[in-house]
């Protein structure tokens, strides 16, 4: 899963190691075509910025 991270995601061994099973599940749901989610809206993106300021 390593090797794929860093071919598919650009990756490199420490990037992986210090990701969740969330955010590499979320990377290959992306990959594979499965996000069905809605892009943030520009009100969203705001909110999201305002709480968490630093990134």
């Amino acid at each position: 899963m390593a090797g794929q991270a860093g071919v598919l995601f650009g990756w490199g061994p420490e990037r992986f190691w210090r990701a969740t099973p969330a955010e590499l599940a979320a990377l290959a749901a992306v990959i594979a075509g499965d996000d069905t989610d809605e892009p943030l809206g520009p009100r969203e993106l705001a909110a999201m910025q305002e709480r968490d300021p630093d990134g």
